[in-house]
């Protein structure tokens, strides 16, 4: 893998991906923050040496490099999944690039459905910890203690200083931030009334398709790191309604511009 690495990282550097100080990933329906960045340099993932490809057609499948809030930023405006039939270590290889390319903090969104009954769709949430129901590690590779430690601490896997500074914005900026769990699956089927049940039981406030496995891997690098979920459907599994992926898109938009002040002002403070 370490070749591989050093293939990406040296073609992203001749394409002047020089030095970023922040990672972001973008979830589905959360593309518009590209708007707001002074974009220097983009590549289509199907260009990049050793990338995946994004198969989702809502995942633009772009790495771009620019300015935003003042802060050298490397974004990917679309992610990988299980689902798709990569594996754990495709969907995580872009953090290992952009952690090579220089960033020291990761910041994640995603879209997920609310299992915690006092939360509501368009609302967003804080990731305050998760549950790994993916069904394996993104580190459980021969030579994966070449990249970084094996056994990685995962007792507070995102920065509390950033959580602090992403609930002091959203306190002045009225936003709605609730805190919870976030239970990780594979997908890419929705969940049935009793994995709803389940996943309330075991204390998920939110359930997705993402965002921990780069966590995990963000961890093993020793990066900073936070995540945000947007609410886009509510789970209640005695009151369950049946949803669509054109609903979670356009729930996702509906609640992006909340999302958007939340990552512009947490960089400035950064």
């Amino acid at each position: 893998m370490i070749k591989f690495i050093n293939e990406t990282v040296d073609y992203l550097k001749a394409k002047g991906f020089d030095n970023p100080e922040v990672g972001i990933i973008l979830g589905t329906g959360l593309g518009q923050l590209i708007d707001e960045i002074d974009i220097i340099e983009q590549v289509s993932y199907n260009h990049i040496p050793n990338f995946p490809t994004a198969t989702v057609e809502f995942h633009k499948g772009k790495l771009i490099y620019g300015k935003l809030s003042g802060k050298t930023v490397v974004v990917m405006q679309g992610r990988f999944h299980l689902y798709e039939g990569y594996t754990l270590s495709d969907v995580t290889y872009p953090v290992r690039i952009m952690e090579k390319l220089g960033i020291k903090t990761l910041l994640v969104s995603n879209a997920s459905g609310a299992i915690n009954l006092n939360f509501r769709k368009g609302e967003l949430m804080l990731i305050d910890d998760h549950i790994n129901l993916q069904g394996s590690s993104p580190l459980a590779f021969k030579g994966v203690e070449q990249l970084g430690e094996r056994f990685t601490d995962m007792s507070e896997p995102y920065d509390p200083e950033i959580k602090a500074l992403f609930k002091s914005i959203a306190k002045t900026h009225d936003i709605t931030l609730h805190e919870g769990v976030y239970a990780s699956v594979v997908g890419p089927q929705l969940e049935t009334k009793a994995e709803y049940r389940m996943l309330k039981i075991i204390g998920a406030d939110a359930v997705g398709m993402s965002t921990v496995p780069e966590i995990i891997v963000a961890n093993h690098l020793k990066l900073r790191t936070a995540a945000i979920s947007v609410l886009t459907d509510e789970c209640d599994p005695d009151n369950l309604e049946p949803v669509n992926i054109a609903d979670i898109i356009a729930m996702a938009a509906k609640a992006e511009p909340h999302m958007i002040t939340l990552f512009k002002e947490l960089l400035k403070e950064l």
